[in-house]
């Protein structure tokens, strides 16, 4: 140790020497006297990405912490500038970035430290950090969203009683956003905040950093929502194509599904796949899908419709030919009852006169002697069940004249009106619900 020292004293200057001599660096300044206080400030160099799959921001930040040793006071009126492998003679704090995923400290072409002591025994710390942190992000709005994300620095090992924690100059202690270009977004508002964590082993001091960022949208107007809107239009070409124009027709709906598909599989791919979002974009890329499988779906309605309005001309050619017959087969009917009632009416009437002797009598097999006449029964009447199946028949023919279109050709003269308007209505919803709401 002894041999230690002969070395440092020969290599640092006096004045460095002569402060070194007796310090403990495993020892925080005050430590009989109440807490020491490190103010903190920094400058943004840049946010080189910001990912919605893991949830993190990576920024290159320059860290500066502010505190006084009253055992590094010495007379002058300049301050010292020392080399940043001196840093390892003296106390510095244990600050550490909470929800740091991983950080490094840049060492081309040393490492990047500042280290400069006042005469007052003011200590300046300075660091190049590049660090990946965590933050929470809410895409139930993606992609007109704003996410707010925080940069917190705590101390590690020393609690409140032992050190604190301060913005040297409050929301200004943060700079180099103003000027920051970013790909996806811009910086909205930013501030700072003090507070502290709660752990088992006790409190410990904390400074956040916040800041909002909104996401630029014409990337997306331009990548997503122009091709699916055009995609819906597209859709609405087949209703000016003639029914009949089948492959036509068949070709357009499919075509536009699959690309639609197609489309809404590329956007989900930059987006983590957790599915407790259904985020703006999922909704109206939902929205165009549906529209233009609704087209298709017109399409088979019409095509059917117009099948239909072909048979039912066939059947109803037909029950009106049956019903034609119908009404001959009644006339029919009608006159032989009418024979058969007159014919009854005339024997009922020769029953009441004396009989001839020429008339025939019919024996009753229940007299024994033979001797009562009786007139002979009439005919029973026919049941002409064939012209309740023809009344059935006719009842069936209604009903499909019930459910078939009187001109099938309407169906795409109204879809020509209702599809757009109704795209138009549930885009002004969606616009208004997502931007103002």
């Amino acid at each position: 140790m002894l041999n230690a020292e002969m070395k440092e004293g020969e290599i640092l200057p006096p004045t460095i020497h002569k402060l070194m001599k007796g310090y403990n660096k495993y020892l925080r300044p005050f430590f009989d006297n109440g807490p020491v206080t490190v103010g903190m400030s920094l400058d943004i160099a840049s946010i080189d990405t910001i990912s919605e799959i893991n949830m993190d921001y990576t920024a290159t930040i320059f860290l500066r912490q502010r505190w006084t040793d009253e055992r590094l006071v010495f007379e002058g009126n300049k301050s010292l500038s020392l080399d940043g492998r001196l840093v390892e003679l003296l106390w510095v704090p244990d600050t550490f970035i909470v929800d740091s995923k991983k950080s490094f400290l840049h060492d081309i072409t040393v490492e990047n430290r500042l280290i400069r002591i006042f005469p007052n025994g003011t200590v300046l710390y300075a660091l190049r950090i590049t660090t990946t942190v965590a933050c929470n992000m809410d895409l139930t709005k993606y992609p007109m969203d704003k996410q707010t994300c925080t940069l917190q620095l705590e101390s590690w090992g020393y609690n409140i009683n032992d050190i604190m924690f301060y913005w040297t100059r409050g929301n200004e202690s943060v700079s180099g956003l103003d000027t920051l270009q970013l790909a996806q977004y811009t910086v909205e508002d930013h501030y700072t905040s003090v507070s502290e964590a709660v752990y088992e082993t006790g409190n410990y001091p904390r400074l956040v950093f916040h800041f909002e960022l909104k996401r630029s949208i014409l990337y997306f107007i331009l990548e997503t929502y122009v091709p699916s809107s055009l995609l819906v239009v597209l859709s609405w070409v087949s209703f000016w194509i003639s029914l009949s124009s089948v492959p036509a027709r068949i070709c357009i709906g499919v075509t536009t599904v699959l690309t639609m598909t197609t489309l809404m599989m590329g956007a989900r791919t930059s987006l983590p796949n957790a599915n407790c979002f259904i985020k703006a974009i999922d909704v109206y890329l939902g929205i165009c899908f549906s529209f233009i499988f609704g087209a298709l779906i017109e399409y088979a309605v019409a095509h059917f419709c117009s099948l239909s309005h072909m048979d039912s001309h066939i059947f109803m050619h037909y029950g009106h030919h049956m019903h034609d017959l119908d009404d001959e087969m009644n006339g029919i009917i009608t006159t032989i009852s009418n024979h058969n009632r007159a014919k009854r009416r005339k024997e009922a009437a020769e029953t009441q006169t004396p009989a001839p002797a020429s008339l025939e009598l019919i024996v009753s097999p229940s007299s024994p002697s033979g001797s009562e006449p009786k007139p002979e029964a009439p005919p029973p009447e026919p049941t002409h069940w064939c012209f309740t199946a023809l009344a059935t028949v006719r009842k069936v023919l209604r009903s499909f004249t019930c459910c078939t279109v009187e001109n099938p050709h309407h169906i795409d003269n109204y879809s020509r009106v209702t599809f757009p308007l109704s795209f138009v209505m549930v885009n002004l919803l969606y616009w208004t619900y997502y931007l103002y709401f």
